[in-house]
This record gives structure tokens, C-alpha cells and sequence, in this order.
């Protein structure tokens, strides 16, 4: 045929050489039976476990998640449950993840988030169980459904209830342990402390008369109030006068020396006359009049009548009994007097300070969000001494901005106030809401998805975001936990 072709001067194509196969690849390791080599000391098993291969470029494994999952936290502080991606246990320890350099956060408060029945009381009580372990204590600042009542009669400690006819007395004005030992600091030692007591009075008074309205307005609070608080309450203690010892005073105290101010007074605020003082300061009387008469009466405005063992593993204020429209300025002052209690601890002396329903103290208004936000910032202690692990619950981010209008100063501040808690811990939601988490905090459309479907499968299920980490979590409560950790008791009970 390939002559025949020739002949008309067309050439056929000739037949390629075969080309030789390559073979197999080398082996790089040796070769060995699937169970093992069966000799002493070694390893064998009756069975092949089944293993899939995946091979991809690095640019492709992304597309597998979950299979890639996050960096791995060091397994240190309260196990809380299973990290779902990775198959290995999840462990939280705040104030831990702080000094390593490893670990993206700078302070260790935490903020939870979640629907109703989510699983945000479950976690929390575990997390603070489980951390006692490792020697830190609970301090509820404010328990407003009785939801740790179980848990402080299961650890032997009775809660201390608090509400109108009741004996418990908290004075949110106590000056705590900075007041010890003042005879014997000099100068400048006095003066810092002077300022810190001072300062957060300051920042109680200004949030609780900031509270208060006028119509739809809040009553305002300047600096010419400011002034005058702050000059009546160093005259109450004897710190303008230079005591060797401060003495305490109360609301009601205040109020009274603002009430019938003295000659020192209106010439120490700078006021030409005592009916000029009246005039200037009625709003900020009245104000605090109406909650010592009112809100306060009866809880927040005498000394303290209890002593708190600070040794137990748990301590609780309960708030069930007041009326609803109270409770938000009594954790205002639960916040205060906390943060006095703990402003000197030693290092042996770590706590979680849990703020349950915490949005009933930012609706009060912009200086009761600023109370809060200064109270976040207990974490890092007084002077490089002490600190705490803040917890705050609330159920969603909006919550925190309905502090104020959009775009006021309260929502700004509540807003930046998730950046003072480098720990969320986010259960189950709705679509919109996980919507507003991921515009507030760059969640991604991965972790909303897992907000919106995986974490409402079960409760228990949240993602943590921990600094600029996400991981999808398991809670894994036990028995005994899981009851002292049910919330649906009254439901349970009436069905």
C-alpha cells in the first residue's frame, strides 16, 4: 500500500516506535506487610484501618473546609468540649491564653452570645466548675432569674438575695480594700489610691443620675455636677481634710450633703450663695432623691450588713426579687461595689465575674454603658495587681446598641465594647442576627452558616471566636451538670 501510494507521490505516515512504560516510582520507604512486621516489639493489628488519600495543591485545600481547621489551642484550663473540625478536645483558659505569645488575644473577658435554650447558661456554668480546678473562684455580680442558685447550694454556699424587706444591705460606695492600711502611705501611694476610689464613685454616680428622665430626656450630668460630687464625697470621707483613716458614707449621705449643702461646700464648688448652689445642682438632687427614695430604697442605701467569704468557691447576688424597671441600676451598683471589692487581689485570688442579662444596665443610658465598660476593663487589675475574668451574657449584639440611638455616643461605646472582650462565644441564632455578629465582628459566611444551622442543632453548640480564631464547639456537659445547668425547670414543671 505504501508503494502504491508512493507511485502517485503521496507518502504514508510511518508507525511510531514504541515508547518504553517508565515503570513505578521508587519506593521511599521499604515495603512491609499491612499489619506490621510480626516480630518481637513491634507493632501488629488484625485489622487495616480504612484510610482515605487526598492529594491537592495547597491553593486547592482550602476548599475542604472543615477538614483544615485552625490552629490548635494548648490544651490548658477547663475542657469544655469537642472542637468539631480537628476531632481533638477544646480547653479555655483565659488569663492563660494572655502570656502566650501563640494565642491572638490580649485580655481575658469573655462575651456570650445566644438565643433562648441555645446553651449560653450551660456553658457558662460548666466553664465556671470546671475552672476551679485550676483554683479560680465565681463571683455573680447580679443573678436576675436565680439561674446559680443551684449551683452555690451544690458547692455549700448560700446566694445572698437581695430586694426590698429583705435584710441584705450593699452600699455601692464601700471603699473596699484600697482603704486599707491608709495611715500608712505617703503622699503620692494616697493620692493614687484617693484617685481610683474617687473615680469609680465618680463613675457610679454619673451613670445612676444618668439614668434618670426628664420626659424622654435623661438628666444630664456636666462638670459643675461632677465637681460638686466629687467635693462632697472627699468632705463625707475626711479626705479633704487629710484623715489618717477614710471613713465610709453611703447614697443617702451624699444626697443629704447635696441636699443642705454647708457653707464649706458652696464655697468650695465656687458659688456666690447657698440659693445659688440650690438652683445649680436641683436636677442632680433630685436625681439622686428619687433613686434613694425609690429604685434604691431598702437595698443600695446603707453599709454593707454581710460579709462576704471571699474563700468560698462562689459567691452570688440575687436580684429575682425586684421589680423589672430596678434591675438595670442595681447591677449598675452590684458593678461598682464588685469592682471595689476586687480593686487589690493577689495573684492566688483569680475569679470569673459573671454579668448575666447585662443589657438591662446599657439600656439605662450612655453613662451606664460607660460604667460597664469601665467595669470590662477590670481584667488587667489595679496597678498591675489582680485581675479577673469578666464574663458577660447577653442573647444578641443588639442588645449592646440599644444603648442609644444609631450612631450616638452610648452605641459607640457599646459597640467597642465587644473589641474589650477578645473571647465570643457564639450559640445559635437567626439569620438576621448572625448577619449583625458578622458585620460586627468579620465572622465570614463559613461561621455564619455555622451560627444559623450546625448551633441551633443542639444546644451547647457554639463557634468561638478567639482573638482573630474560629472554632466550631461542642460543650459536653456531664450528668450533674446538665442539671444543675437546666433553665427549663419551671416549664418542665408546669407541663
Amino acid at each position: 500500500m505504501a508503494r502504491l501510494l508512493a507511485d502517485f507521490g503521496h507518502d504514508a505516515p510511518s508507525i511510531p516506535a514504541p515508547v518504553a512504560s517508565p515503570g513505578r516510582e521508587p519506593r521511599i520507604f521499604r515495603p512491609t506487610s499491612p499489619k506490621g512486621p510480626r516480630r518481637r516489639d513491634r507493632g501488629w493489628a488484625p485489622a487495616t484501618a480504612p484510610v482515605a488519600t487526598w492529594r491537592m495543591t495547597s491553593d486547592q485545600a482550602p476548599a475542604l473546609w472543615p477538614f483544615i481547621s485552625t490552629p490548635a489551642l494548648p490544651p490548658t484550663g477547663a475542657q469544655m468540649g469537642m472542637d468539631v473540625a480537628s476531632g481533638a478536645a477544646f480547653h479555655c483558659d483565659p488569663l492563660g491564653w494572655v502570656v502566650r505569645q501563640d494565642v491572638p488575644i490580649t485580655n481575658p473577658n469573655i462575651m456570650c452570645f445566644g438565643k433562648p435554650g441555645m446553651g449560653k447558661s450551660g456553658t457558662t456554668k460548666a466553664f465556671i466548675l470546671r475552672m476551679m480546678d485550676f483554683g479560680y473562684r465565681a463571683l455573680i455580680l447580679g443573678d436576675t432569674k436565680d439561674e446559680y442558685e443551684g449551683v452555690c447550694r451544690f458547692l455549700g454556699v448560700e446566694p445572698i438575695a437581695l430586694g426590698a424587706g429583705l435584710g441584705a444591705r450593699v452600699n455601692p460606695l464601700a471603699l473596699g480594700p484600697l482603704a486599707h492600711g491608709w495611715d500608712r502611705l505617703d503622699r503620692v501611694e494616697a493620692g493614687r489610691r484617693a484617685q481610683s476610689v474617687f473615680g469609680r464613685w465618680l463613675t457610679l454616680v454619673r451613670a445612676l443620675v444618668g439614668s434618670q428622665q426628664i420626659g424622654d430626656a435623661l438628666v444630664p450630668f456636666g462638670p459643675s455636677d461632677e465637681a460638686v460630687v466629687r467635693t462632697a464625697l472627699a468632705d463625707l470621707t475626711g479626705y479633704a481634710h487629710g484623715v489618717t483613716h477614710l471613713a465610709e458614707t453611703t447614697l443617702p449621705a451624699l444626697w443629704n450633703a447635696l441636699d443642705s449643702p454647708s457653707d464649706d461646700l458652696v464655697k468650695a464648688t465656687r458659688h456666690p450663695s447657698q440659693r445659688h448652689f440650690m438652683e445649680a445642682t436641683r436636677l442632680l438632687r433630685d436625681a439622686l432623691g428619687q433613686l434613694v427614695n425609690g429604685a434604691l430604697a431598702g437595698m443600695f442605701d446603707e453599709h454593707t450588713n454581710f460579709d462576704i467569704d471571699w474563700l468560698a468557691p462562689i459567691q452570688s447576688l440575687s436580684l429575682s426579687r425586684l421589680p423589672k424597671e430596678a434591675v438595670g441600676i442595681a447591677l449598675t451598683c452590684l458593678g461598682s461595689w464588685g469592682a471595689g471589692q476586687r480593686e487589690v487581689v493577689s495573684r492566688a485570688d483569680q475569679r470569673v465575674v459573671v454579668r448575666d442579662e447585662a443589657w438591662r444596665q446599657l439600656r439605662l443610658g450612655p453613662e451606664a454603658v460607660k460604667a460597664f465598660d469601665a467595669d470590662m476593663r477590670l481584667s488587667r487589675g489595679f496597678a498591675g495587681a489582680g485581675g479577673d475574668i469578666q464574663y458577660a451574657v447577653a442573647h444578641k449584639p443588639s442588645d449592646l446598641l440599644s444603648a442609644g440611638d444609631e450612631g450616638s455616643q452610648a452605641q459607640t461605646i457599646a459597640r467597642d465594647m465587644l473589641h474589650l472582650a477578645d473571647i465570643k462565644i457564639l450559640h445559635g441564632q437567626g439569620e438576621k442576627v448572625a448577619r449583625e455578629l458578622d458585620e460586627l465582628l468579620g465572622l465570614g459566611p463559613l461561621a455564619v452558616d455555622a451560627i444559623t444551622r450546625w448551633a441551633r442543632q443542639e444546644p451547647g453548640r457554639a463557634v468561638w471566636q478567639v482573638g482573630d480564631r474560629m472554632y466550631k464547639v461542642a460543650t459536653i456537659l456531664h450528668p450533674l451538670e446538665r442539671n444543675l445547668a437546666n433553665t427549663n425547670t419551671g416549664i418542665e414543671s408546669a407541663g
